[in-house]
This record gives structure tokens, C-alpha cells and sequence, in this order.
């Protein structure tokens, strides 16, 4: 379905190639349509709100040029990195990993600005890479886990769902791709829709910025990132099984070091 949105994306911004483009996005029929909000040199953002709620919903659609498709998914993924280029993070560790499927349980802490208190999300997420459509894809959701119950210092976010679809311009490792990034949650706060939704969509902007740098960097060779394209756990064939962290470290099919391991 991701991929699905993403040629949908693709389709509407060739329509509005050499134009200018709507304040409305072209949605399927019987949804809601999609606003923009920010229209940027590298990516325009929309939004729409969920019905019965007083969120909304969000969505990216970007371009890079200088960095390969295969770095940008790679810092996305290596919670260890992130710990290092962005500034809001208190905690992100793997709970919990899917041998069979590489699908891992996350726990994230972040912080929120002042006077809000900080928040943690504890989400499961997946990723694919589809070389025969030439796209990448990671997926991910709130989910509720035994080893990570409420913490009475963080506000826990119950509510999350994120995709990225990433589609090179040629190759992985050539640089140039285009990005579609959907994204909710409910952050639990007493503000206003109207002040969520400003946290949002200068918060967003900010962020994809930070990931851009961290993929340049990690181009750059100034720090070293798994490599999770050819980490990838067979998806069929084998064993399925669940492991703690620890027990997937001791695991490994003798392509990754136990120091590698933990960037996942």
C-alpha cells in the first residue's frame, strides 16, 4: 500500500511539473484530501485531518540529490547513530527482535518543547527492500510490549503510525531519490489542534534536515552505519523465532559482528 501511495505521489507531481501546484492534493475517491501547508524547494508538506479525532494526518513528499537512496534508509534505521545527530532523543534501544522477519520492537524517548513533558513511544517497525520495483520501504506502529511498561516521568504515546517509501532516481548507491513520508500520532497534549499542528509542521521540516546531514556525514565516511540492505534477514525459508537483543547478538549468521549488531 505504501508503494501503492507512493506512484500516486509520483503521478500528481508530474501533473504539477512546470506549474503551480494546488493547495489540494488529488486523493482517491471518498478521502479526505490532503492541504498543503509548506511548499519548499526540496518538499512539500500536506496534512488532513483523522476523522473522529482532532489530529491529523501528515505527509512528505521530498527529493534529495546528493546522497544515495541506500545512506539515507541505513540512518533511518541505526537507532546507535541517531543517539548521535539528533539532539532530542533521551532513550532508543531495540526491545525486541524478529529473527525470521527483522521486524524490531523499539522503545524511544523524546523531548518535547517546554513546558510539555517528554514523551516515549514503544513501536514495532519493518523494513523491505523491493529491487525488482527499485523501492524501499519502512513501516512502523505503536504497539504495547511486557518489557517496556509506563514509565510516570514520560507521557506514553499510544497512538503512531509512520511509512517511509524511498525511490532512487537510478540506483541504491547512486546519488538522487525521491521520499514519501506519512506520518500521525497522537502526543497526548491539552493544546489546541491548531498548536499541535504548528509543533508538527515546523518540527517535521527540522528533523528530515538533521536526517539529511546525518546521511551526508555517514556519505562522508565520517561515521561508520550498518548496513541494513544486505543485513536483511531471509523474509522466507527460515526458522521463524523471536529473541530478546542479547540472544539475537549471539545469533548472527557470521556476517555481523556483535559490535554491528547493536546499531540495529
Amino acid at each position: 500500500r505504501s508503494a501503492q501511495e507512493m506512484k500516486h505521489m509520483e503521478n500528481i507531481s508530474s501533473l504539477l511539473q512546470g506549474s503551480s501546484p494546488d493547495r489540494e492534493a488529488v486523493v482517491a475517491a471518498g478521502e479526505q484530501p490532503w492541504e498543503m501547508i509548506m511548499d519548499k524547494k526540496h518538499f512539500k508538506l500536506w496534512r488532513r485531518p483523522i476523522e473522529g479525532t482532532h489530529l491529523y494526518q501528515y505527509r512528505v513528499f521530498g527529493s534529495y540529490t546528493d546522497v544515495t537512496p541506500r545512506q539515507f534508509f541505513n540512518v533511518q534505521l541505526d537507532t546507535e547513530y541517531r543517539k548521535k545527530w539528533d539532539s532530542l532523543v533521551i532513550k532508543l534501544d531495540v526491545i525486541e527482535r524478529d529473527l525470521a522477519t527483522g521486524s524490531e520492537v523499539i522503545h524511544w524517548v523524546t523531548h518535547f518543547p517546554y513546558p510539555m513533558y517528554s514523551r516515549d513511544y514503544v513501536y514495532v517497525r519493518r523494513y523491505s527492500v523491493d529491487k525488482e520495483n527499485n523501492l524501499m520501504v519502512l513501516v512502523s506502529r505503536a504497539v504495547e510490549h511486557p518489557s517496556v511498561p509506563e514509565d510516570p516521568e514520560y507521557v506514553r504515546v499510544r497512538t503512531y503510525e509512520s511509512q517511509m517509501v524511498i525511490r532512487p532516481h537510478k540506483t541504491f548507491d547512486e546519488n538522487g531519490f525521491d521520499y514519501l513520508l506519512t506520518y500521525s500520532d497522537n502526543p497526548q497534549t491539552v493544546f489546541p489542534r491548531y498548536c499541535v499542528s504548528w509543533m508538527v509542521s515546523s518540527g517535521m521540516p527540522d528533523f528530515l534536515e538533521k536526517l539529511h546531514t546525518a546521511a551526508l556525514k555517514a556519505k562522508k565516511m565520517e561515521i561508520e552505519v550498518r548496513d541494513y540492505m544486505s543485513a536483511k534477514p531471509i523474509e522466507s525459508g527460515g526458522s521463524e523465532g523471536k529473541a530478546g537483543v542479547a540472544a539475537a547478538e549471539h545469533k548472527g549468521d557470521g556476517t555481523c559482528s556483535p559490535a554491528q549488531l547493536e546499531y540495529a
